[in-house]
């Protein structure tokens, strides 16, 4: 039976940081491999001592053992603990690299389902869902690429849709889980690369990565100049569409609709694309793409940390 884990790069709530652990080791992981991003002491105590969690804090000697320095972006402490993760003596036959809102939500079990794949397969990358803000328990669905992305988007989203990939605000490419004791292999925030050629990756279409992107319109204003910048809406990501059929990248977009219209006009994208609503929920339901699933998280944090819940 494959034995599966995560490597995770955490700067979080100590709450947060538990909910997640606990959330999948509820689901079977083997091993969880989780690099504090502070010094978060009360966390670390908790995490070091579940026999299952392997609990790294990112300090200076951390990063000058790997590096010799600490690097400045979030994405390369992400890439360089994982692959640290992924190099580590074996103890997980998969390795997949997640971030402390993604939560996996595997129709079957995650080992019968990992065990399936051909013996050849080195990566299968899940695909995201995006919760509603707002809600607890509703997502949108990923929407495959095809010919009918484009208009299913602008039919759910018809002010901001042609900006945002698959419906998303947030990620489209999902994460990978990576078949581990392959030689060379850099494990990346959405892929991983042998010898720095990205690695094919089969699509686990069973298996969703509920990404809890927005808790809500506060959270997600609070974020948003964080995200602008360096985050997931920062200037290097590309457009949906080319700049001849329209298209702006969610930077633009973004900082567009902040000059001309302020909060009021963040609030207005907020409505239209993230936050939970009935009438976002109907548009969802009518193209087969509103997900419900509730993850339950305080019930596992009571189980696997009950010194820890509230």
């Amino acid at each position: 039976m494959a034995r599966w884990g995560i490597s995770t790069t955490i700067l979080a709530p100590v709450d947060d940081i538990l909910r997640f652990a606990a959330y999948h080791l509820e689901l079977g992981a083997h091993r969880l491999y989780l690099y504090l991003d502070d010094d978060n002491a009360e966390a670390f105590k908790a995490l070091k001592a579940h026999p299952k969690i392997r609990v790294q804090t990112c300090d200076t000697a951390h990063w000058k053992r790997l590096i010799g320095k600490h690097p400045a972006r979030h994405q390369v402490r992400q890439t360089l603990n994982a692959t640290h993760a992924y190099n580590r003596r074996t103890e997980v036959d998969w390795l997949i690299h997640m971030d402390v809102d993604e939560f996996l939500v595997p129709a079957h079990p995650l080992p019968d389902m990992l065990d399936r794949l051909p013996p050849d397969t080195r990566a299968a990358r899940a695909r995201p869902m995006e919760m509603l803000g707002g809600s607890h328990d509703a997502f949108k669905a990923f929407i495959p690429a095809g010919p009918d992305r484009h208009r299913i988007v602008a039919a759910l989203y018809p002010n901001f849709g042609r900006y945002l990939k698959a419906g998303f605000v947030s990620h489209a490419a999902g994460k990978v889980f990576v078949r581990t004791g392959q030689p060379d292999i850099s494990v990346q925030i959405h892929d991983a690369l042998h010898n720095d050629v990205r690695l094919p990756a089969t699509e686990l279409v069973q298996v969703d990565l509920a990404h809890c992107h927005a808790a809500s319109w506060e959270a997600w204003r609070a974020a948003f100049a964080y995200r602008l910048q360096k985050g997931s809406y920062r200037p290097e990501i590309k457009a949906a569409l080319p700049p001849e059929d329209g298209g702006l990248s969610i930077h633009d977009m973004l900082s567009t609709i902040q000059a001309q219209d302020g909060d009021a006009g963040l609030r207005a994208f907020y409505d239209e694309v993230i936050g939970d609503s009935p009438d976002l929920r109907a548009r969802l339901h009518a193209q087969g793409l509103l997900r419900l699933h509730d993850l339950s998280l305080g019930e596992h944090m009571r189980t696997h940390f009950p010194d820890m819940a509230i």
